[in-house]
């Protein structure tokens, strides 16, 4: 949801999209075009997914052809009871499994961090407490652990905050509707801390997981952190600031959305909606001003200028050029300086997972997550050493930055962003790489990428060497973008994306894509949801947006969006068969609150245990018949994960493990 004025109005899900206009207004054709021109209508309801024509492009790939999937019959990959969909106040995972609460918002984290209190918060307690609206998940084993999969550091994203469910006395009413009160500056000096990331060690004794408290490793990563900016655009003048002439060191992160490990055991995580942090307008005539109109800057949800002046434009021209990055943390250096990559783009990034190609290069896959905007993918220059970490930790500053097209016959091209190179010269505005990658959505307009609908997660399946996009939605598609073989004119619900690179190399310009998914009800022939027949009432679902691959090469989808007036359901995890006769068979795994979001799957090296992050609890968007109101701290729909009155519903990492142990759904 974007909200064009949050101080005056009551934001349910702060910085979110569903609401938002589209930025992209060049000519370049979108994926739902693209879709219609691919399949007919009988080819989509049957799902439309001729594994073997891809096989015979990627070669090296371990795809199955039809004869094969046929062999193997429709028995799915996931053996667990699936959970029934439905909406209430707790959480609920698959029956044989345990859903553990490991982390939540407030949760002290250091030894000198004070104990949770609602009624006293601080940003100097925030800053060593467990942040606000856990996003992404990644873990790393502890270098040396007996049990890789039993001890290790946690790193997780805080995204945004929701001050309606964080403090009491915020929200007034008026006309009988609830309004949030303008926020002070000890409010934002709070949020602010709440922001950014957190690194925490975790260890298992039995079957429960916890945080070990004395850590040396536990650390909070905030606005106030000092970063580094590295890469192309590192001490370019557009990023050079009054605080910062250099152009180089950066205060904090900002409205982290998913991420990725590195193969080095480092974290990457992916700076989103940075837009709506910023206010004031630029100097007349700044050579900004089209740049961040691509970007929606300003935005006004949070407005930070008034408590803080370089997130006002007038005073800090710059400043908004040194957010919308991919940043990496050593989560084993704890003094360490977190890196913004520059190489990578800069964009409203959802994540970068990351594969290594057979050449020892690293391939990165990137979403810009808004309406119309590209799918792009990063190749290191340099190449992957697995005996000399060191050697690998600036290995993001160098390569090659592409944006995909997607052809009506099933291929894509990977289109490269450099400076000289077809449109991205000087004759356009482009005076360097550095500009190339500040501008980044600009030189995809240029090549005429493909518009997308929202990519979110875009994950490569190191087991079969495919790709999964993650396409969440886009209301905004116009009918004239619509025929048969696509009969969504608004794509509410979102689609899943396959792609396989040319003879298994994810560094090749080239390859072939299919849809595996066009996610809603397939109950409904209006809505043309692909998924199998063997998919029950509980296993579709609508808005894929997270999405992890297990060891064994299993798809799993985590979504944002379901609700009482979507979908009615909740948010959850889905586990999804994406090889032989279960081909895209779907079951629902674990399910979240009232008004939650389901973000940042994750699981052990030996799928032993996965970690979940379940965002904004109670955040129940417009006002629901059943209930007559929204939820906010006085009026809460939940209290999870506490369920005590004295205590707001509080976001939080979840650890799920099978009763008497064993791997994850099998």
């Amino acid at each position: 949801m974007r909200d064009d004025d949050y101080e005056s109005t009551f934001g349910a899900s702060m910085l979110e999209h569903e609401d938002a206009e589209p930025r992209n207004l060049t000519d370049n054709p979108t994926m739902g075009e693209l879709i219609s021109q691919r399949f007919s209508r009988r080819g989509l309801l049957k799902g439309a997914l001729a594994v073997s024509a891809i096989s015979a492009t990627v070669g090296t790939l371990a795809l199955e052809t039809a004869a094969e999937a046929q062999a193997q019959g429709a028995k799915s990959a996931f053996a667990f009871k699936e959970v029934e969909v439905g909406v209430d106040a707790d959480h609920h995972v698959a029956e044989g499994y345990e859903a553990q609460v490991l982390l939540r918002w407030g949760d002290p984290l250091t030894a000198d961090a004070p104990a949770f209190d609602p009624a006293k918060q601080s940003a100097e307690a925030q800053s060593k407490q467990f942040g606000y609206n856990n996003d992404f998940v990644g873990y790393v084993p502890m270098m040396g652990a007996a049990d890789p999969s039993a001890h290790g550091l946690l790193f997780v994203n805080h995204e945004y905050t929701n001050p309606h469910l964080m403090f009491p006395g915020v929200v007034e009413m008026k006309d009988g509707k609830p309004v949030l009160k303008n926020a002070t500056p000890e409010r934002f000096a709070i949020e602010a801390m709440a922001h950014g990331a957190t690194v925490a060690e975790i260890r298992k004794t039995g079957s429960q997981w916890a945080l070990v408290k004395d850590s040396k490793y536990n650390r909070r990563i905030t606005v106030a952190t000092e970063m580094q900016l590295s890469g192309p655009v590192a001490g370019n003048e557009r990023v050079q600031t009054k605080a910062d002439a250099s152009g180089r060191k950066v205060l904090g992160t900002l409205n982290n959305c998913s991420g990725a490990l590195t193969p080095w055991g480092t974290f990457v995580s992916g700076e989103e909606n940075f837009h709506g942090y910023f206010s004031g307008k630029l100097p007349e005539g700044h050579r900004e001003e089209a740049n961040y109109k691509r970007l929606a800057v300003p935005s006004s949800p949070y407005a930070w200028g008034r408590f803080e002046e370089r997130f006002d434009l007038a005073k800090e021209p710059n400043e908004a050029n040194r957010f919308g990055w991919v940043i990496e943390v050593d989560p084993f250096d704890p003094n360490s300086v977190p890196k913004k990559r520059t190489a990578l783009g800069r964009f409203k990034h959802e994540g970068a997972d990351m594969i290594v190609a057979r050449d020892g290069r690293v391939v990165a896959y990137l979403g810009d997550d808004e309406r119309f905007d590209y799918v792009y993918k990063f190749v290191t220059a340099g190449r992957f050493d697995p005996n000399n970490r060191a050697a690998n930790l600036d290995l993001l500053d160098a390569g090659t930055l592409y944006v995909a097209k997607f052809a009506a016959d099933g291929t894509h091209e990977w289109l490269p962003l450099v400076f000289g190179q077809g449109p991205l010269t000087a004759a356009n505005g482009f005076q360097s790489q550095a500009d190339v990658l500040i501008e980044a959505r600009r030189a995809g307009d240029l090549l005429g990428a493909t518009k997308m609908d929202r990519p979110e997660d875009i994950t490569p399946n190191p087991v079969t060497g495919r790709v999964y996009v993650m396409l969440t939605n886009n209301t905004s598609r116009k009918d004239e973008q619509v025929d048969a073989a696509n009969p969504r004119a608004k794509n509410a619900f979102g689609h899943i994306i396959e792609i396989a690179e040319a003879d298994g190399d994810h560094t090749a310009t080239r390859g072939r894509w299919e849809i595996l998914l066009k996610c809603g009800d397939p109950s409904v022939a209006a809505v043309g949801a692909s998924f199998s027949t063997d998919t029950t009432k509980n296993g579709w679902f609508g808005m894929p947006d997270n999405a992890v691959v297990d060891s064994a090469g299993r798809l799993w989808v985590a979504t944002d969006g379901n609700g009482i007036d979507v979908t009615g359901r909740t948010d959850g995890l889905w586990a999804v068969d994406t090889e032989g006769g279960a081909r895209r068979t779907s079951k629902l795994f674990y399910r979240v609150p009232h008004g939650a979001e389901m973000c940042g799957p994750c699981f052990t090296p030996d799928d032993t245990t996965a970690f979940v992050a379940v965002q904004h609890p109670g955040d129940d968007g417009p006002d629901w018949p059943e209930f007559g109101r929204r939820s906010y701290y006085e009026d809460l729909s939940t209290r999870w994960p506490d369920f005590k009155p004295d205590m707001p519903v509080r976001p939080s990492v979840v650890a799920i493990t099978r009763k008497g142990g064993g791997k994850i759904g099998v």
